[in-house]
């Protein structure tokens, strides 16, 4: 269900190589092995081509981690999956900055194409 609510719209600028940011300050999801929750900032950077990402579905999207047990590894990457597949943007980056667990902040970059 996560990555049907997202929904896209034409890039007024399809001939401009510009960067959109989105910044997810709330990201929430659940730690899969203590079941505590996690939190980060997610941001998202890319270079739009035909479609650009509408944000009302973005931050439905990133809701939809909430209450699921994953590692910070795997929900970036998989963020940037379901972002470039829906969008096919000319480049995407998604950086989560996750906030001290144990003493340790751990972030996690992703891009696309690689």
């Amino acid at each position: 269900m996560k990555k049907e609510v997202l929904e896209t719209f034409e890039n007024p600028f399809p001939d401009r190589a510009y960067h959109i940011t989105i910044e997810v300050p709330e990201f929430t999801s659940v730690c899969p092995k203590t079941g505590q929750p996690d939190f980060g900032t997610i941001t998202i950077i890319y270079i739009p081509d035909c479609l650009c990402l509408e944000l009302k579905s973005v931050k439905f999207y990133m809701q939809s981690y909430r209450n699921e047990g994953i590692f910070y590894e795997r929900a970036v990457n998989e963020i940037l999956n379901d972002l470039s597949v829906i969008c096919r943007p000319r480049s995407m980056k998604v950086t989560g900055r996750f906030t001290p667990r144990g003493g340790i902040t751990t972030t996690v970059e992703a891009s696309f194409p690689e």
